[in-house]
Formats: structure tokens, sequence, C-alpha cells
């Protein structure tokens, strides 16, 4: 590309339009409006140690706790977030969802081209696929 006539061209093209949640999907976002925003924001900003390490608590399952919420060095840049911490990352995705009663709830909807072609998962299906699939890579001697 050492031309001055060389150009990216783009090969995507979108033309569906998404208008933002209303009513009840509305009313379960976490988030549901600018003023709830802006309060967490403002808190975030605040107390970024005391936002995040709430939050953190209240959206996923640790087996272990930090030391530290955020330790950053930003001359460097350095950040390390929750330092000491253990979690298990397919756990928070599936097995707590089973266990809170959402296991006939969707948890992915994969959509291909043509747009017709669409699956729905929930989450005892896909932790069954995901079994299976464990199960495949230990017989063949994945630890």
């Amino acid at each position: 590309m050492s031309g001055t006539d060389d150009k990216i061209t783009s090969l995507l093209s979108e033309k569906r339009h998404f208008d933002p949640p209303s009513g009840k999907d509305q009313d379960n976002a976490y988030i549901s409006d600018i003023t709830t925003y802006e309060l967490a924001y403002k808190r975030s900003m605040e107390d970024p140690q005391g936002y995040w390490a709430e939050r953190a608590e209240e959206l996923v399952s640790w087996f272990k706790s930090w030391e530290t919420v955020v330790d950053a060095d930003l001359d460097k840049p350095e950040i390390r977030w929750f330092d000491g911490a253990s979690l298990n990352v397919s756990y928070n995705c599936l097995d707590r969802h089973l266990e809170s009663g959402k296991k006939d709830k969707i948890a992915i909807i994969w959509q291909g081209e043509p747009e017709e072609e669409a699956r729905t998962y929930t989450y005892q299906e896909l932790y069954d696929q995901v079994c299976r699939l464990s199960n495949v890579l230990k017989k063949n001697g994945v630890k």
C-alpha cells in the first residue's frame, strides 16, 4: 500500500435499524433510564473502588474475594483489576443461571445469514452442549 490512491473497501452493508428498548425490556434493564445512568456514573467517578466492588459482588460469583479492587499506574500504563481474586468463567456464564432457576430461559440467540437461519439455546441446552464438549476434550487428554 504505497500509492496515494489506496483505499479500504467496505464489503459489509447493514441496513437494519434497532430501536432502543421500551416497556418491559426497559423496565428489566440494569440501567433503565438516563437518571440511573448519571447517578451510577457519578458514583463510579467519586468512589471507583467502592462502586466497582459493589458491582463485582452483585454481578459475579467469586470463588475467592480480591485484596484490591483496582491498582492503576497510568504512567506505564498498568491496571490490575480484582487482584488476588479467583473465579470460574464457565460457572458465571452457565451454572449460576441454572441454580437461580433460569434453566429454561434463552441464553444465546444465534443469528445466521440469511436472516431466517436462527437458533436459540436455553441455559440448560447450552450447559448440556458445553458438558459434551468438555467430555470430548477430557477423553483427548485436555486438562
